[in-house]
């Protein structure tokens, strides 16, 4: 014997389905952390994060690490310059991230270029140009090992 649901309990479940909203969104950020966002900003977002602090050739630098292969990355110390993950959870609206194919990628984004450079296989959305946002598609034998958001620093 079947059992049917009435249709206001179905109606009552697709209503209390809360809406998917893309963890990875395109030259903005990734899981909460956008560019721009300050230290407390992706705290509030994320949580306790590992902490590693540094110096490089453009000043200071603080990198908070979190679970899932999310890092964010403050040049300067004060603000979201990039964020970037390998794990497989984070997604594009439209399903891109670690492990999709290339050729997926290229299908799915139109305005995205890929390229390599010395003997490293990137696809990029945007300019690199020092100031502008760039969403980076690391390739490894042919699939997305890693999305980097962030700005163009030089």
């Amino acid at each position: 014997m079947k059992r049917l649901l009435p249709s206001g309990a179905i109606a009552g479940l697709l209503l209390a389905a809360p809406a998917a909203e893309a963890a990875i969104q395109l030259d903005r950020g990734i899981a909460g952390a956008r560019i721009g966002n300050t230290r407390a900003e992706v705290r509030a977002a994320l949580g306790k994060p590992k902490v590693r602090t540094g110096t490089n050739d453009f000043g200071r630098w603080v990198r908070y690490r979190y679970p899932g292969g999310i890092e964010v990355f403050f040049q300067g110390g004060r603000r979201v310059t990039s964020v970037s993950t390998s794990g497989l959870g984070d997604r594009t609206a439209g399903g891109i991230g670690v492990g999709t194919s290339e050729a997926r990628l290229r299908a799915a984004i139109k305005r995205v270029r890929c390229e390599t450079v010395q003997s490293v296989r990137i696809c990029l959305t945007g300019q690199l140009r020092p100031g502008r946002r760039v969403t980076d598609f690391r390739i490894v034998d042919g699939r997305v090992a890693r999305v980097t958001v962030g700005i163009v620093i030089d």
